[in-house]
């Protein structure tokens, strides 16, 4: 008996290249969103693309783009990463800015250097985009493209902040160093209603809670949570002018356009969530934006025009987590800093950043720093635990372990 002989195996497609892109436009929204996933809002191409066109990311704010994308064999968009050339370090909140001013005082130049980072938003998500059929080297391809780029620029340094641990891995192996830092989340344990998270807190903190949202409640204005659009333009007025206001409290840089806002709102709908605060008659008076990720609501930007105690507290993280218990969302990110988020029951969750350095004896200094950084981060983070208002024995992580 002959048997047909077995056609020869198709050759796989493998990463034929790595190009460098000004401007997110210029790359196919379905081809980044089939490498960014749907996730995280963040990486999208509709939230990175607002940034841009609303001249918000440009060289007027120190952010220029240089989107890193890979290609197979077939010219298929398979990977790419959110990429930016900067001449500062802020809008980062990894701060590098003591490693700038040390090289540069040995006669180097820091600046400009490479970002891989959503702008002005220290949310943790993905950074190496891979599109789930490519060629299985790609994440690993993105990695040492960075490296690559920035040596082929002649730039000091490469930067990728708020990395998930696949991609944290894969920068490791192209030769980054890696830096961690925390943040504080909160986790849905399956509650049914804020009364039960209440409940697993001390009697003491739950009493605390209470009252702050009772004072709240109490002070005349009438809270809203609003989704897609449901939020006005009058809304997103208000809301720019409580940015605007925040911005100059803290003695910052106000990156965020006003057609920024317009752009999500239109954008990314349903992702956009508001929490406002209105006097009588429907003005609004504060306002804290959020946008909704598959498991996740995440807080960006809160702002006031009035000085309420607790309000605060009320639109950023109760309400916050009101609308992830009703909508079944197990997690509640909140941004950046803040201890006084531990006691509303966000407990510290670590990050992690890595950073690829050109010059041999900076990469040494800066790998020895972060060496003993990292069990200092560990050790604060132990001892900000047991501060949380959860009951003894229940520290108020999910099951596993934040």
């Amino acid at each position: 008996m002959l048997f047909p002989t077995p056609p020869a195996p198709k050759p796989q497609p493998t990463v034929a290249r790595l190009k460098l892109v000004e401007a997110i436009a210029d790359i196919p929204a379905l081809a980044w969103d089939a490498c960014a996933g749907a996730a995280n809002p963040f990486v999208s191409h509709a939230f990175l693309h607002a940034m841009e066109a609303s001249g918000s990311v440009s060289s007027r704010t120190g952010w220029v783009p240089r989107h890193l994308v890979a290609e197979d064999t077939a010219g298929r968009i398979v990977g790419c990463v959110p990429l930016y050339l900067k001449g500062h370090s802020w809008g980062e909140y990894v701060f590098d800015h003591a490693w700038a001013d040390a090289f540069q005082r040995a006669g180097g130049s820091y600046y400009p250097k490479l970002q891989a980072a959503v702008p002005f938003t220290p949310v943790p998500g993905p950074r190496l985009l891979v599109a789930p059929d490519a060629p299985g080297e790609t994440r690993q391809r993105l990695a040492e493209g960075l490296a690559e780029v920035a040596d082929r620029l002649g730039l000091s340094s490469v930067h990728v902040t708020f990395a998930e641990d696949a991609d944290i891995d894969a920068l490791v192996a192209a030769g980054f160093l890696v830096r961690h830092g925390y943040q504080f989340h909160w986790h849905n344990r399956g509650y049914g209603h804020f009364d039960d998270f209440l409940n697993d807190l001390a009697s003491r903190k739950r009493k605390a809670l209470r009252k702050e949202r009772e004072a709240v409640a109490a002070s005349g204005l009438t809270l809203r949570t609003l989704v897609g659009g449901q939020i006005e333009p009058r809304h997103w007025d208000a809301f720019y002018d409580f940015y605007l206001a925040t911005v100059d409290k803290r003695w910052g840089s106000a990156y965020l356009t006003r057609p920024f806002f317009d752009q999500i709102a239109e954008t990314l709908a349903e992702k956009v969530v508001l929490m406002v605060a209105e006097e009588a008659g429907g003005t609004p008076v504060a306002g804290a934006l959020n946008l909704r990720g598959a498991d996740t609501l995440y807080g960006r930007n809160w702002g006031a025009v009035v000085d309420v105690p607790f309000l605060h507290f009320e639109l950023c993280y109760y309400r916050a987590l009101d609308y992830a218990i009703a909508e079944g969302l197990p997690k509640v990110e909140a941004g950046a800093q803040g201890e006084h988020k531990l006691q509303r029951g966000y407990v510290p969750v670590r990050t992690r950043s890595a950073h690829w350095i050109g010059n041999p004896s900076f990469r040494r200094a800066v790998a020895g720093f972060l060496d003993k950084e990292r069990p200092a981060v560990a050790e604060q983070m132990a001892e900000l635990l047991p501060l949380s208002p959860f009951k003894r024995g229940n520290d108020g992580l999910d099951s596993s372990g934040g």
